[in-house]
């Protein structure tokens, strides 16, 4: 009895939104990671919302999830459909007209984000919602899955900002990442929000995640 009582609450995500590449990269090892992280969202049954292509790893970790059993929601501005959708299109294809559109569905989707390697749109998704959460727009987990240290520099430039005295200390505790899904989801799911906002959710106009004013006076 004792121990269960001291067992830490496991978090419950219900949608995570996964940010990644719309090619492969030139090594195995980043599709064998797209694999294990949509084959970690199954196991735990959680949905999967993602930038809506079929191609690279994006194409990957939809087919996974989607074939496990799971939901997968893709979001897309249209004039990358051509590009990022090859075939038939994964799971539910929700169409927007631009990327500040694409992220903001995205984020009011999703329960927490988690970044595979990937180009610049990948890690400018990584660093919005990285920022999101240090200005208090949400309080959500971002993940980073450093797969055989493809973030290193990232990480060692964050940890530079910090001791520079550009990014707050607690605020460089935003960010959780890890070698693998398996490691990485489960800091996720213990991940408890230690910085201070910069302005608590209720200044913000909610509609930068797209829930609009009225959800916004609700909560």
């Amino acid at each position: 009895m004792g121990d269960t009582a001291a067992a830490a609450p496991t978090r419950k995500f219900g949608r995570i939104c996964v940010f990644c590449g719309s090619n492969s990269g030139n090594r195995a090892v980043f599709g064998d990671a797209a694999l294990e992280l949509g084959q970690g969202l199954v196991t735990r049954g959680i949905d999967l919302v993602y930038g809506g292509g079929s191609v690279g790893l994006m194409g990957l970790i939809a087919q996974t999830v989607l074939d496990g059993g799971c939901s997968v929601l893709g979001v897309i501005p249209r004039a990358l459909m051509p590009l990022e959708i090859s075939g038939a299109s994964v799971g539910e294809v929700k169409i927007v007209s631009d990327m500040h559109e694409r992220k903001a569905e995205m984020a009011r989707q999703s329960d927490a984000f988690i970044a595979l390697p990937g180009g610049y749109g990948t890690m400018e998704e990584l660093l919005e919602m990285i920022t999101w959460s240090q200005l208090g727009i949400h309080d959500k987990p971002v993940g980073l899955l450093n797969v055989d240290g493809y973030y290193d520099p990232l990480l060692a430039l964050f940890d530079k900002g910090a001791a520079e005295g550009f990014i707050k200390a607690d605020c460089r505790q935003i960010i959780v990442s890890a070698p693998t899904a398996h490691e990485l989801l489960t800091k996720m799911e213990q991940y408890t929000r230690s910085h201070l906002e910069v302005a608590s959710r209720t200044s913000w106009e909610m509609t930068e995640l797209g829930y609009g004013k009225a959800a916004a006076e609700e909560k």
